[in-house]
């Protein structure tokens, strides 16, 4: 049973190093997703964010030889955010994919990437 994947990017006058280390830290996700996380801390291998839902423990799986960056539960690592920085001309493209459950509310997945569309635009202006 699959899961239905939607997926956005943006690209980014900045080169994909730059871009790389913004979106691993997760420092800095409440400055470009505040809609996920309105704080983050440390927890040993995992970091805390903090939203409006409570507190989720997440893992950051980043590797800068492949460009990839994973935020994904702590409890379910096939649960999250998969990301990839690509080389774009003198730039870079963020590409940025979201799995929901069958049968997920149409208006809810409307919903949430508008917020992903949101975030890479923030993304951007961290990076630019």
């Amino acid at each position: 049973r699959h899961m239905r994947t939607e997926s956005r990017s943006i690209t980014i006058a900045a080169s994909p190093a730059t871009v790389f280390r913004y979106v691993a830290d997760p420092r800095n996700l409440p400055v470009w997703a505040p809609a996920f996380a309105s704080a983050v801390r440390p927890d040993g291998e995992r970091w805390i964010v903090t939203s409006d839902a409570g507190e989720l423990p997440i893992v950051v799986r980043a590797s800068q030889e492949h460009g990839t960056v994973d935020l994904v539960s702590a409890a379910d690592r096939d649960r999250g955010a998969f990301t990839r920085v690509l080389p774009n001309g003198d730039g870079a493209e963020y590409q940025f994919t979201l799995l929901f459950p069958d049968g997920t509310d149409e208006a809810a997945v409307a919903q949430q990437m508008t917020t992903v569309e949101q975030e890479l635009e923030a993304v951007r202006a961290g990076c630019e």
